[in-house]
């Protein structure tokens, strides 16, 4: 399949003054304001994702583990066991089970392990698929996020360890580190903010930029042939920044995914969605 992007057209302007050296600004410019959208366009109502939901459906319902039950019988992520409509859109959120605030990820893995008796090492071994290795939790994640297509992202935000999660959330949202100096907000805390031909959402606070790019995470990446989470998409933007590994359903993936989450709030849920 070929990809027919709008042409570029490449500035280079040099810029002399008195009493300064010369300095080189390259600008890059596009006939589209979204290089990705005639991309989407040609999947049209089509999303690659529906495999890995219907694996994911299959997955929930399977007798699994030490314990012999399923998580149909076993999960509650928050809107009660089994039920899946509408969870994703609530998350992250405070579980008195386990005495913490949970996203999705960690919830689903609390629930293999805790619930079904699973080994937390071979699942986090496999967390990420790749080729031929399929990850359950990806799979399980595309199952439970396309449940609440349609429901609007709504946060309660009132248990003391909620309101702690958002508030560390924003803080590690705008502090600065790395290598290179940088935060999430150097690249998400402006509109209109662009790498090459990536836009940059901006997503320091409420608004349309937040919703609509929380709304459709989970996703399904072409570049990579694979559904990928929130909490992949996190670590990456930390690998980006040049800081350490980001550990699985660590209290910094899910403050922040609390803090993302919460300026979303209102967005209706489209996921899983389609990127680049």
């Amino acid at each position: 399949m070929r990809l027919k992007i709008g042409k570029l057209t490449f500035w280079l302007t040099i810029v002399a003054g008195a009493g300064t050296s010369l300095a080189g600004s390259l600008v890059w410019a596009q006939t589209a304001p979204d290089p990705v959208a005639e991309y989407r366009a040609m999947f049209g109502d089509d999303n690659p994702a529906v495999l890995w939901t219907l694996r994911g459906q299959d997955l929930w319902k399977e007798v699994r583990g030490s314990k012999h039950v399923s998580l149909a019988k076993s999960c509650d992520l928050g809107m009660g066991t089994g039920i899946i409509k509408g969870a994703y859109a609530h998350l992250p959120r405070y579980f008195a089970d386990t005495k913490k605030v949970q996203d999705m990820e960690s919830r689903l893995l609390t629930c293999m392990v805790d619930g079904q008796g699973m080994d937390k090492a071979a699942i986090l071994k496999n967390r990420f698929g790749e080729g031929d290795r399929k990850s359950d939790l990806e799979a399980l994640a595309a199952y439970v996020v396309d449940a609440s297509n349609g429901v609007a992202i709504s946060l309660p935000l009132e248990h003391p360890e909620e309101k702690r999660a958002y508030a560390l959330g924003k803080a590690i949202f705008f502090y600065r580190a790395g290598t290179h100096d940088f935060s999430c907000a150097s690249c998400h805390g402006q509109v209109g903010k662009r790498i090459r031909l990536q836009q940059l959402p901006d997503l320091a606070g409420p608004g349309k930029d937040a919703r609509d790019t929380y709304a459709t995470w989970p996703a399904y990446r072409v570049s990579q042939g694979e559904v990928r989470t929130m909490e992949w998409r996190i670590g990456d933007c930390f690998r980006q920044q040049r800081l350490p590994q980001l550990k699985y359903g660590s209290e910094a993936a899910i403050d922040l995914t609390m803090f993302l989450a919460k300026n979303a709030e209102g967005g209706k849920m489209a996921a899983p969605g389609l990127k680049r």
